[in-house]
């Protein structure tokens, strides 16, 4: 699943792509997840942030055409001739002709168009903590949140309850990055700071290398993601670790492929 650099990258290509630019059509597959998309017709997009995993397109109708792109989801902009590519789940044409396309092979993405600062249909949106370069987002914010349940600290990572945007990618390079073992039920403050700072850098490297693509993930120009090259942890087990040279292990933690050193991540 596109986890918040993968995210972030999109949102840097779509930009330049829409903004300013009028939704004069749309259309959809019939699916109750993508079926909304014409309701963004009308409006010009002012804007286009994220939220987490989410990206929010915002209109000057004080709305929001929120589209979160599930595990195998492509935004990507195309001429005014229509390709008939069978995957793709909604669209929005331009006032200068383009097409905005959400390409989606296994359909596990989402469009919604809800008012400005009004999440609430969308509970997974409304609930999300703090992205992680908010600077409200602090080490001590961090601590404070991970105490706050028994849940294994990996766990609580991927429910974007303490910190919005990260995935199973990020979450297995920043935990070994700062020598947090992802089992672990408790942390200290030295360990929260260190993870704090360990997260930041994980994804910020990963904004910075385009993405990591392990298979579906596209930038809007079509690009793959570089940041596969530079894993540290993820998808290396059964290799040495970068660090100490002891083998890499592979658990299934809460459901989750985990990888983790078991010397640095004690």
């Amino acid at each position: 699943m596109p986890e918040l650099p993968e995210v972030e990258t999109v949102r840097l290509g779509l930009v330049p792509l829409v903004t300013g630019r009028r939704i004069v059509d749309a259309g959809s597959h019939p699916s109750a997840k993508f079926a909304s998309a014409p309701d963004a017709i009308g409006p010009t997009v002012t804007d286009v942030t994220r939220r987490g995993k989410y990206l929010l397109l915002e209109l000057d109708d004080a709305r929001h055409l929120v589209i979160h792109l599930g595990m195998t989801g492509q935004l990507r902009i195309r001429g005014p001739q229509h390709a008939g590519d069978p995957y793709v789940r909604a669209w929005w044409e331009l006032d200068d002709g383009s097409v905005l396309e959400l390409r989606d092979v296994r359909r596990f993405g989402r469009v919604a168009v809800v008012p400005v600062d009004d999440h609430r249909a969308l509970p997974t949106l409304a609930g999300l903590g703090p992205d992680p370069f908010d600077e409200a987002f602090t080490p001590a914010l961090l601590w404070s949140g991970l105490r706050a349940s028994r849940l294994r600290v990996k766990t609580q990572l991927l429910q974007q309850r303490v910190v919005a945007g990260v995935g199973n990618i990020y979450a297995d390079e920043a935990l070994w990055l700062a020598q947090v073992n992802p089992a672990a039920r408790t942390v200290t403050r030295a360990q929260a700071e260190r993870l704090h700072a360990a997260l930041r850098e994980v994804l910020a490297a990963g904004i910075a290398n385009g993405g990591t693509t392990l298979r579906d993930y596209r930038a809007v120009s079509g690009a793959s993601g570089t940041n596969q090259h530079f894993l540290s942890c993820y998808g290396r087990a059964g290799e040495p670790c970068l660090r100490c040279g002891v083998e890499l292990r592979r658990r299934v933690l809460d459901g989750r492929g985990t990888t983790w050193c078991p010397t640095c991540q004690r």
